[in-house]
């Protein structure tokens, strides 16, 4: 078979591309208020589109550098150079200091917001971990408990923010209740979510919360999540209620989303199609348990192979691990290894599995891989090395797997956030 990685790898930067914050930002940014720009990002793209704003604002419009301010909170390792907007590097998926004292300046400087100020969010996914601002009575590390046993419980990520929401100053819409006085609130989003689900991304500092901390609680029962007394406690205090859509926070605040994981998966089938394949697309909304979704897509493409189909599989979508073994990796690297299990005596299939951001899991390092790639090669190095891909998936070791095979999907930052890319090519 022709080798197709390069073509796997051209699907993915296409999807990539597609979300970026220099292609998506520039025509959706505001106009200049009579006062301040206070700009308040965060996330994996919060850097980027920093810097997009500061091209903008700075260099097309020309506003004088001394009404723009802000700070910017992003991934280690994303990180871009900025004139005005000050750029700090914080842990994800597991907060650090830094998010942490990140987040109190964050509250400080949209409290100092006038009403002839603009105060501008920009929100990629990543913000929840980046803007860590727990609630009276909950320290820093029973926060970072809570998302360690979040991140470890297999709970999708709109479950995993409702938890999160209930235990933050920032979140569930309390920035805009701390910049409330600003002329406007508006916020700029690139969608990580299935189903781009305002109050899920960056778990919606600026917009109303519909769930409740009965529905926290009912989480940390749900996947038995070892949890302190003090974080017990704060999930039955009334007054850690998020703000409801009456709230008069949002009485000027303004939401809109700049690039979702559907328009990237669109462009992937784009590439696809233009390459002569038959594509079948499953939606950019796909949730689950990343091996038991492997085994569907399989099951797919052997038929497609069995009925002499040359045809392109593309999803899009955040898949979920329930973490039972010691080993590293994320669910993308986990849904390739559960596919070369169950392809392996299948010739001619060919499949790349990637995170958008650049990173699949992993320890918070920006060289941590964004996923895994697998065709006949990966095969054959299985055999030569006597790799069992059921005992790695045992012990949730993809990475491991992956690096022995030599198929790590390695990016670096993309900047950008959209959920995940899965491609699985059948050939003839």
């Amino acid at each position: 078979m022709t080798d197709r990685r390069s073509f796997l790898r051209s699907i993915f930067d296409a999807a990539v591309a597609a979300a970026h914050p220099d292609v998506v930002l520039a025509a959706r940014l505001r106009p200049v208020p009579k006062g301040r720009i206070i700009c308040l990002a965060a996330g994996k793209g919060a850097g980027a589109m920093a810097a997009a704003a500061e091209r903008h604002y700075l260099d097309a419009l020309e506003l004088d550098p001394s009404r723009l301010v802000g700070i910017a909170t992003t991934r280690h390792g994303h990180g871009v150079p900025t004139r005005r907007i000050r750029v700090v590097e914080a842990g994800h998926p597991v907060p650090d200091e830094a998010g942490l004292k990140a987040a109190d300046d964050t509250l400080r400087l949209a409290a100092e917001a006038t009403a002839e100020d603009l105060l501008l969010v920009l929100l990629t996914g990543g913000g929840s971990a980046n803007w860590i601002a727990p609630v009276e009575g909950v320290s820093f590390a029973q926060k970072q408990q809570v998302n360690r046993a979040l991140l470890r419980s297999g709970a999708p990520i709109g479950e995993m923010n409702t938890v999160r929401k209930h235990l933050s100053r920032i979140k569930g819409g309390r920035l805009a209740r701390a910049g409330q006085r600003a002329a406007e609130i508006a916020t700029l989003a690139i969608s990580d979510v299935p189903h781009d689900d305002p109050s899920a991304i960056a778990s919606g500092p600026t917009v109303p919360d519909t769930t409740t901390l009965a529905d926290a609680r009912a989480l940390v029962a749900k996947y038995n999540l070892s949890v302190d007394d003090a974080v017990r406690r704060a999930l039955d205090d009334p007054k850690n209620e998020s703000c409801k859509p009456d709230d008069p926070a949002f009485a000027r605040a303004t939401f809109e989303l700049l690039a979702k994981p559907r328009a990237s998966i669109d462009a992937a089938v784009k590439v696809a199609q233009a390459a002569g394949y038959e594509t079948i697309a499953l939606g950019a909304d796909l949730e689950g348990e990343a091996r038991e979704v492997a085994a569907e897509h399989a099951r797919l493409a052997v038929k497609a192979r069995g009925e002499g189909k040359r045809v392109a599989i593309l999803s899009g979508g955040e898949l979920t691990v329930t973490v039972r073994g010691n080993g590293r990796g994320g669910p993308n690297q986990e849904y390739a290894l559960a596919l070369a299990d169950l392809l392996k005596d299948t010739p001619n299939i060919s499949a790349l599995a990637g995170d958008t951001d650049g990173a699949d899991g992993g320890a918070g390092s920006a060289t941590d891989p964004a996923g895994a790639l697998i065709d006949q090669a990966t095969f054959a190095k299985m055999k030569s090395l006597g790799l069992d891909p059921k005992a790695y998936l045992e012990n949730n070791d993809a990475t491991g797997f992956f690096a022995q095979t030599g198929d790590l999907l390695l990016t670096g930052p993309t900047l950008t956030n959209v959920n995940d890319v899965r491609v699985i090519l059948v050939d003839q």
